[in-house]
């Protein structure tokens, strides 16, 4: 039976890192939200034009559309295991999402939280540094750029931004970990570790 994981975390909890070297090394897929959203408008679905109006009046996209999305994106990808990312958001599109899973047939198998402290995003956030000519991101702790590159902090890396996404996702998300804690399917990670400690971590309960 094809696995179903939704991956709970902060911004900077280190969601993409796990999720990258889960496919690249157990083969699951990543369907993001956000990249299915960009997918739609670019490609001029009827989904995607109905999401565009929302967002050029600067409003949300409705869940009804999201959801939409998402089923047309999992039946491409029936017998796969998948790791949601971004997406449910709010208790009502997790409701949402668990009548979509029935229908095609899936179960949710586990909830990963990616467990962090304020402080730790905050640090990891704001010390990235990126070189605008290569893209290349270096951490001004972490990772360090070379004396002759120049770099620059990009602006939703500053730290008024991340403390609004942090209180934008406390929330949101606070509801959803009482709601999958409930359920008995959330699994709390210590995110402030090592990434291979994580990821050690991570397979030891999807197994």
């Amino acid at each position: 039976m094809a696995k179903t994981i939704i991956f709970l975390g902060a911004p900077g909890a280190g969601k993409g890192t796990q999720a990258q070297r889960l496919s690249e090394e157990k083969g699951f897929i990543q369907v993001s939200t956000g990249d299915i959203l960009r997918a739609n408008v670019k490609n001029k679905t009827e989904l995607g034009k109905k999401a565009k109006e929302y967002m050029e009046a600067g409003q949300l996209v409705p869940d009804e559309l999201i959801i939409s999305m998402i089923e047309n994106e999992l039946r491409k990808l029936e017998g796969k295991d998948i790791i949601l990312d971004g997406f449910p958001r709010t208790v009502k599109q997790a409701e949402a999402l668990e009548d979509l899973l029935k229908k095609l047939g899936r179960s949710l198998d586990y909830v990963i939280l990616f467990d962090v402290s304020d402080e730790e995003v905050i640090k990891r956030i704001t010390g990235r540094r990126i070189d605008p000519k290569t893209g290349k991101v270096y951490h001004v702790i972490y990772n360090p750029p070379p004396a002759d590159v120049e770099v620059i902090q990009r602006e939703d890396d500053k730290k008024e931004v991340v403390k609004k996404r942090l209180e934008v996702y406390h929330s949101q998300t606070a509801p959803l970990i009482d709601y999958y804690e409930k359920k008995g399917i959330l699994v709390r990670i210590d995110a402030s570790t090592d990434p291979n400690k994580v990821y050690e971590e991570l397979i030891k309960v999807i197994g």
